[in-house]
């Protein structure tokens, strides 16, 4: 490959980028005419709902420039992992991953390792990288993931053996990039990025930057694009989606001539949009939940029953030391404004078990938060120290004391969101089917509005359908149900 005049570069995103893919195009060419056949890759996602966007894009980047998706890792010839950085394990999780394709690498000469994602916001793991793991390809962090062909094109086209570019913060944000979506009924829609809370235990606002916030116009006409490609189903996605309005990314007339508008606003006005018949959003703050969010969600039916409201702990004192900016009994207020206004609310929550300092009582805080909430799932976590946060100096409690609690409040959460989840046992219900069940022989799933699981016999041409399912039998977490044809 000959290598790029950097002076005739398009300077303008997304110009440049475009200039990128077309320049990777010329070594796909290349790739093809000795292998016979096109290079593939494989985008493997941890964590969040926002990772999962950015894969969809780094999909739509690599399908653009000319390579084909693979079944697994073992298959492709480019294996990139969008990483998370929230809990230990994942980190340890990616060194696994990367001493596994150390050999396949030595093997094949094409093959290419890239890692990118909120792992690599942090400088010590960098360089981890850069010095135990020379074999990896390209590195890149959140702020630049948008440049995916440009960092590749440098990787093929020069001498370097490996290319690492982590801006440490964002330069530009670039939304109209190719991207591939796991489904083509469901979407996932940016309205922010970033955080503001600072949480004690978090990394997050270390490596997702400040809140920006996409304009209305912005978020709205990709909506309406998504709804006249079949879209039927968005979910909005932002760190927390209750402070929506912060620091916007460009121009809006319409918060010009609304300067009070906020996530209500933008949410009733998402819901406008015909062809879109459910709306879900994730995640809220207790802190920013507003009695404007509550009254919009009650009276528009389009908007799921489901609010994500992570708690991470019962006790008013942990809750402090976290900087959550509630109590336990100001947490407790607010589910009980939202189940009278929205009776039939599903409500699912994170909690976090060990943070530094935790006494007995806390824990029992917790659990009796659990009681009277009565969750329909609760994601349940250890506390995990993250280097850089404010909790990583704090006196930490001993691994025992939380492997007890934790079993203690998995056996609680079980019990609760059983019976708490059992209660539309009987009701016919409007469902999305999602996918084919690989696990049961003629049986597709789909998800209520509610956000629970429920399989039922069905055809797959059902798949990306609103449908009415009878509950037959509550299993748990998830639903058997029969197919009502009207």
């Amino acid at each position: 490959m000959n290598s790029v005049d950097f002076i005739n570069i398009p300077q303008q995103e997304p110009a440049r980028q475009e200039y990128f893919m077309n320049k990777c195009n010329e070594y796909v060419e290349e790739f093809i005419i000795r292998n016979g056949k096109a290079p593939s890759f494989y985008v493997a996602t941890f964590g969040c709902q926002m990772n999962a966007r950015d894969s969809e894009k780094l999909t739509g980047i690599l399908e653009r420039i000319g390579y084909v998706q693979a079944q697994s890792e073992a298959d492709a010839n480019f294996v990139i992992y969008n990483t998370c950085t929230v809990r230990e394990n994942a980190n340890m999780k990616l060194y696994g991953h990367l001493g596994a394709l150390k050999k396949k690498k030595e093997n094949d000469k094409d093959m290419m390792i890239g890692i990118c994602g909120c792992m690599m916001q942090q400088p010590e793991v960098v360089e981890h990288i850069r010095t135990s793991y020379k074999f990896v390809d390209v590195v890149f962090g959140t702020f630049n993931f948008y440049k995916l062909a440009e960092l590749l094109y440098m990787r093929l086209s020069g001498d370097k053996t490996q290319v690492i570019e982590v801006l440490d913060k964002p330069e530009v944000n670039v939304e109209n990039l190719p991207e591939k979506k796991k489904y083509n009924f469901k979407s996932g829609v940016n309205i922010m990025y970033g955080c503001n809370n600072f949480c004690t235990y978090c990394i997050v606002p270390y490596v997702r930057g400040r809140e920006r916030s996409r304009t209305p116009e912005d978020i709205l006409e990709e909506v309406k694009k998504l709804s006249e490609e079949g879209f039927v189903e968005i979910m909005l996605l932002g760190q927390n989606v209750n402070s929506y309005g912060i620091n916007f990314l460009g121009d809006s007339a319409i918060i010009d001539n609304n300067p009070d508008y906020s996530f209500p606003d933008l949410l009733e006005d998402v819901c406008k949009i015909d062809k879109i018949k459910r709306v879900r959003f994730m995640t809220s703050h207790p802190k920013d939940l507003s009695d404007k969010l509550i009254d919009v969600i009650a009276r528009n039916p389009k908007i799921a029953r489901h609010i994500h409201l992570p708690v991470q702990s019962g006790s008013s004192r942990v809750l402090k030391a976290m900087n959550r900016h509630y109590t336990k009994e100001s947490y407790l207020e607010l589910v009980e404004k939202i189940k009278s206004r929205i009776p039939d609310v599903s409500l699912t929550t994170d909690i976090m078990v060990g943070f530094p300092g935790e006494t007995e009582e806390d824990f029992q805080d917790t659990m009796d938060v659990v009681r009277k909430v009565r969750y329909d799932q609760a994601f349940t976590f250890i506390y995990s120290i993250r280097t850089g946060t404010p909790a990583a100096t704090m006196e930490q409690v001993p691994e025992d004391v939380v492997n007890d609690r934790f079993n203690r409040l998995l056996e609680l959460v079980r019990e609760v969101s059983t019976e708490t989840s059992a209660r539309f046992e009987g009701q016919t219900v409007e469902v999305l089917v999602e996918c084919k069940n690989d696990h049961m022989d003629g049986y597709v799933t789909g998800r209520m509005g509610h956000n629970i699981l429920v399989h039922f016999p069905g055809d797959e041409e059902l798949i990306g359908k609103f449908v009415n399912v009878k509950l037959t039998e509550a299993k748990g977490f998830y639903y058997l149900g029969e197919f009502i044809n009207d």
